[in-house]
């Protein structure tokens, strides 16, 4: 195999990982290494020849020696035109930033076309599992008409310990923090940003359309409780933050970001902790999972690494992997959420009287709802004297149907709260 010069524009904790597992491979040379400060403290990286390091990512990017650029830096500036220019440049790219291929990836997928050069990406999406490269080389042959996934960690993570611990979402936020699975502000992940960066590229190589971002619906955890969490488990349900991605009937793409309660018959309630999980449905293969870690140093520079080593191995070639390249002429249309039908998990605190069942019934009714089960234990969920709480199962229904019974409830003078609506995963 041919050796190959890397520029690595990053080195927190990904570029700190990629630099430490390619230290074994002779025939991969790291030429360059940018970074915000060189000055800073490189956590427990060892061998780093700080004349490699620079402030300035455009001596890697304008470097006629450098075959491969590996950006591992995040966010989309200056990292958008760091990767056009290098593309212009006629450099391979290796990415692992969720961000700039969810808002940029049919430019630069375009871009990468003309010039003749590939860009991989396969630790953009899940981490260290291997995903991209087997939907596009394995399952080629595949029809994949929808994927259900878990693509953030540190969600599943505190939902977990939540259903645990019987705790609070605020608590064990605090104590994510403390160990390093959240971050300071952890809107990113709570609220649904990073998978829906993740599900929108995912869903478009595994959909065969283009998917975009502004249209995904995105709710996070945020609005959680530890009461969801045991009412959930009671009706043999899991909590979990779900990247959902669909074609329906009429050939249109449903894409969205929200928890859901996940029936525990269904593999996706295992996932536990900081593990990422995807299952895929396709013809002819059916339903087919892959889970793993999808975070950390180290799991995430495996997934970088072996991007670099498939470009090593083809380069050379006149086209350089040319199965991993983009392919999607087709722009989808994307479904609104209040066009989307599911199931759904009410919280309600409600006067403790007589009749407020009724009136949950029709009001579901006019609004042409069936439920599907319903959980009421005064003795055992009750609040006060005054009031108790309901725990309602929905049949399937419109989404504009549900919000519409929702706004009815709230106005109800028997209803003191409407505490959560979550969607339930069939």
């Amino acid at each position: 195999m041919a050796k190959i010069n890397i520029g690595l524009i990053g080195l927190g904790t990904v570029g700190g990982g990629v630099f430490k597992a390619l230290q074994g491979f002779e025939d991969v040379c790291i030429k360059k290494i940018a970074l915000k400060d060189i000055n800073a403290r490189r956590r427990d990286i060892e061998n780093l020849d700080i004349s490699l390091l620079t402030t300035n990512p455009y001596e890697i990017i304008n470097d006629p020696e450098i075959d491969v650029v590996v950006e591992v830096m995040g966010g989309t500036d200056p990292a958008l035109d760091l990767i056009k220019t290098a593309i212009n440049n006629g450099k391979h790219i290796v990415t692992a930033n969720k961000e700039l291929l969810a808002k940029h990836g049919k430019e630069l997928f375009h871009l990468a076309n003309e010039k003749n050069v590939v860009i991989l990406y396969e630790a953009a999406i899940a981490g260290g599992i291997p995903l991209i490269m087997p939907i596009k080389t394995t399952l080629a042959g595949n029809k994949i008409h929808k994927i259900a996934a878990i693509l953030n960690g540190t969600t599943n993570y505190i939902l977990t310990k939540m259903e645990k611990d019987n705790a609070s979402y605020g608590d064990v936020l605090s104590e994510a923090q403390k160990l390093g699975y959240a971050e300071a502000d952890p809107a990113g992940d709570v609220e649904g940003f990073d998978s829906t960066y993740k599900i929108a590229t995912l869903a478009t190589i595994a959909l065969n359309q283009r998917v975009f971002t502004d249209k995904i619906y995105r709710e996070g955890i945020t609005k959680i409780t530890a009461d969801d969490i045991k009412f959930a488990r009671d009706l043999g349900y899991k909590i979990k933050l779900i990247a959902l991605a669909e074609i329906t009937e009429n050939n249109l793409a449903d894409v969205r970001v929200h928890p859901m309660l996940v029936p525990d018959t269904n593999i996706l309630s295992t996932i536990n902790g900081v593990t990422n999980a995807v299952l895929l449905e396709g013809f002819p293969v059916g339903k087919i999972m892959f889970a793993g870690p999808g975070a950390g140093e180290l799991p995430t520079a495996s997934s970088v690494v072996g991007d670099i080593l498939a470009i090593q191995r083809d380069i050379g070639a006149s086209q350089v992997l040319p199965m991993m390249r983009c392919c999607h002429t087709v722009n989808s249309t994307q479904l609104d959420i209040n066009e989307t039908e599911n199931k759904y998990y009410i919280l309600i605190t409600a006067a403790n009287v007589p009749g407020v069942i009724g009136i949950i019934g029709e009001i579901c009714g006019r609004n042409n709802i069936n439920l599907y089960s319903l959980l009421q234990n005064v003795q055992k969920y009750e609040q006060t004297d005054s009031t108790a709480q309901i725990v309602v199962i929905t049949g399937k229904c419109k989404e504009a149907n549900i919000q519409n019974a929702i706004s009815e409830l709230k106005n109800s003078s028997k209803i003191v709260n409407v505490n959560n609506l979550i969607r339930v995963m069939e």
